[in-house]
């Protein structure tokens, strides 16, 4: 399950950090630190995410 969670963290991870650094630019923040920021959190946030996804898919296989 660890493994189907870092590839699934591929696509939840850049599609949480993009939107998150889409709603900063659209915020008006368009410097580095906000735009940088946005996107650490959105890496951070697909974690549990990612890991919550895999967990579902092991669920239904079973």
């Amino acid at each position: 399950m660890f493994r189907l969670s870092l590839i699934l963290h591929l696509f939840i991870g850049s599609t949480i950090a993009g939107s998150a650094m889409i709603v900063a630019l659209v915020s008006g923040y368009d410097t580095l630190y906000p735009v940088a920021l946005s996107a650490l959190v959105g890496f951070f946030i697909s974690f549990p995410v990612s890991y919550l996804v895999a967990k579902k898919l092991y669920e239904l296989e079973a």
